[in-house]
């Protein structure tokens, strides 16, 4: 099935001929990705497009900038800096809030300068570990403003999975909430802190957003807030003299009260860290993905420009959260660098009611949205009917990005919510990637399902396991072969991770992980994951992360999860255990397992089934292979199964 694109939507389009484009593309990628990183702005002209040694690659090398010179600096003398930068509307009454450009520019400076205060300077690292607030944009933008490097970490994982990140990283200042709305829940995120913060030995101060009234935020806070030691701790940092193991406690409010609007953009070598991104891998803790100043706000810039036909008068609402790359490319830093209005809704889909997202769109006027198959498909569940009360008549361009779209919701997507007139750009792209890599634009025919082809500069293949091509409609790996400016810098504190996962499974390419089939059209249709991480609801979670978590169940030998297909989240978890002997698997022992996934993990994590097993298949080397228990799961053949051990 091919649907063709509206004539008026190609005419208003950037790129009226994408064979063309990508052609002249793909034979002059640094010729085509200087033109576009001539439109942002630089302190200083680079002296070389890419610096190319396998597997590394340095974009616009000598280059000086800085992300935040370019999503509010440079709009600050021209008339972008009187337009509505962000709305940000709570779930609950608590007021919508918005900032013009200006006024975002001041208060990214005002605690930009409170970092100042607290010593933090150029490549400190600033844990953010937050919903989807105001104050988390602001603290993102705040820590590169001054060349901080961020980590943000998705308010919805446990102490635990916070504590590992803090210590890979060795955070310096931890930025968070009291506790926060989640649906009809309030969720105490600073308890979650508090355990992770036990033995610390980096984190030095946690700024604390009051997001919840639950009486004075101090008395949720140790009672170091505002006392003597305090003022002394602050005094020290600034000096440069030695600090505690135990941090202070500091109100968000009291941080930037009397902090001044001004404050000097740090100039950044493109090259320069911008922040560490972690995602779950297949082996031990998730990978710290390092991404840059320069060339990421390159290719962020250029794809959402183009892929989704950015012009002025835009309202972006890009459903994902900060605590994933989406919310950083996509909700962030390109649609402020392209200078239009991002639009963000605190609340879940179904919250307060199933209607949500359809009246904030008709009353915001929203005219590009961008969300998750996982949303739309339990969106379709509740039908048509909801929609039938709303014009959504400011809506010109949709998107999908997480995970692939079935045609089934692609098609109820396009025509309940586009009503037949809105393209859906469906992208495929990564943590590692920082943009979006195979997706349609809006001039192009699409085929339900499909994420069409390669962005302009992208040069993608699906191969075997040698790097050869395979045959058209022939699954195979999805690899791509030369370097793109947004593309992962390194693993932090882990070159040999970084060879390893991404450039020894197949040599002289990107191995990204992910299995695809090209068509004879030269469509892609991204598959799934090819090892060992399972995507629910769009979310990474890496099976040694979650085995682990259940082995540390004193009642609990061995452990294997695998994804099974589900039509909602497009994965769920299932669990096969091995317990230790003389103990008898139960109901009750069930739930304190999936309660304990719960808590080490987050709740997104949780199993939704669990099966007690007496072996496990493995090889002769130990190595469970969890391909045979899900192709045993699902009815599906084994395949080769030489190198199992029985």
């Amino acid at each position: 099935m091919l649907i063709n694109p509206d004539p008026v939507v190609v005419e208003n389009s950037y790129v009226k001929n994408y064979d063309q484009l990508y052609k002249e593309s793909i034979e002059n990628p640094e010729a085509f990705w200087e033109k576009i990183a001539n439109e942002l702005f630089w302190y200083k002209n680079w002296d070389k497009v890419l610096d190319w040694q396998y597997p590394y690659a340095r974009w616009f090398v000598g280059g000086q900038t800085n992300i935040v010179a370019n999503a509010l600096d440079r709009h600050m003398n021209t008339p972008v800096a009187d337009k509505v930068a962000m709305i940000w509307v709570p779930q609950d009454d608590g007021g919508v809030v918005t900032y013009t450009y200006k006024q975002l520019n001041e208060q990214v400076s005002k605690f930009a300068n409170g970092l100042k205060s607290l010593g933090v300077k150029k490549g400190d690292k600033v844990m953010i570990y937050m919903p989807r607030v105001p104050e988390q944009f602001i603290a993102m933008l705040g820590c590169l403003k001054i060349g901080a490097v961020h980590s943000v970490v998705y308010s919805g994982f446990s102490a635990t999975a916070l504590k590992t990140r803090i210590t890979d990283a060795a955070a310096k200042v931890l930025v968070c909430t009291n506790a926060y709305p989640y649906g009809k829940k309030t969720v105490p995120s600073l308890e979650n802190v508090k355990e992770a913060l036990k033995d610390n030995k980096s984190i030095e101060y946690v700024i604390v957003v009051e997001r919840v009234k639950t009486g004075p935020v101090s008395d949720s806070l140790p009672p170091v807030l505002g006392d003597q030691r305090q003022a002394e701790k602050i005094a020290s940092a600034q000096s440069g003299g030695p600090s505690s193991s135990t941090p202070v406690f500091i109100t968000w409010q009291n941080l930037i009260s009397k902090q001044s609007v001004q404050c000097p953009t740090e100039v950044m070598q493109s090259t320069d860290p911008a922040f560490i991104l972690y995602t779950s891998g297949t082996t031990g803790t998730p990978k710290g993905v390092v991404h840059s100043h320069g060339g990421y706000q390159v290719g962020i810039y250029a794809t959402l420009k183009w892929v989704f036909d950015i012009k002025p008068d835009d309202i972006f609402w890009c459903t994902a959260d900060a605590g994933w790359i989406t919310g950083h490319s996509y909700i962030l830093y390109s649609p402020l660098i392209n200078g239009i209005t991002t639009f963000i809704y605190e609340g879940t889909p179904t919250y307060p009611d199933i209607e949500i997202w359809w009246k904030l769109i008709d009353q915001y006027k929203i005219t590009k949205f961008y969300t998750a198959p996982t949303a739309v498909r339990s969106l379709m569940k509740f039908g048509e009917e909801p929609l039938k009360k709303y014009k959504l008549d400011s809506l010109k361009i949709l998107g999908s990005v997480g995970e692939p779209i079935n045609p089934e919701a692609w098609l109820w997507f396009y025509k309940y919510v586009g009503h037949e007139k809105c393209p859906i750009m469906d992208t495929w792209w990564q943590t590692e990637t920082g943009m979006h890599m195979i997706t349609p634009v809006p001039s192009v025919p699409l085929k339900p399902g499909s994420a069409f082809k390669p962005f302009f500069g992208v040069d993608a293949d699906v191969v075997d396991e040698k790097g050869n091509k395979v045959p058209p409609n022939t699954q195979g790996y999805l690899i791509v072969r030369k370097p793109w400016p947004s593309m992962l810098m390194d693993v932090y504190n882990n070159s040999k991770r970084y060879h390893e996962t991404y450039f020894e499974k197949i040599p002289n390419v990107y191995f990204s992980g992910d299995s695809a089939k090209i068509d004879e059209d030269g469509y892609y249709w991204i598959v799934g994951r090819n090892d060992d991480v399972i995507k629910v609801s769009g979310h990474r979670l890496g099976s040694a992360e979650l085995e682990s978590a259940f082995v540390s169940h004193p009642k609990v030998a061995e452990a294997a999860v695998i994804g099974k297909p589900d039509e909602i989240k497009g994965e769920s978890i299932k669990a096969f255990i091995i317990l230790k002997q003389g103990v008898t698997g139960d109901d009750v022992l069930k739930e304190e397992l999936k309660q304990l996934v719960r808590k080490e993990i987050g709740p997104i994590a949780t199993p939704d089934a669990i099966d007690f097993v007496d072996k496990l298949p493995k090889t002769r080397s130990g190595k469970i292979m969890r391909r045979v228990l899900k192709a045993q799961e699902l009815g599906q053949p084994v395949g080769d199964t030489s190198t199992l051990d029985d």
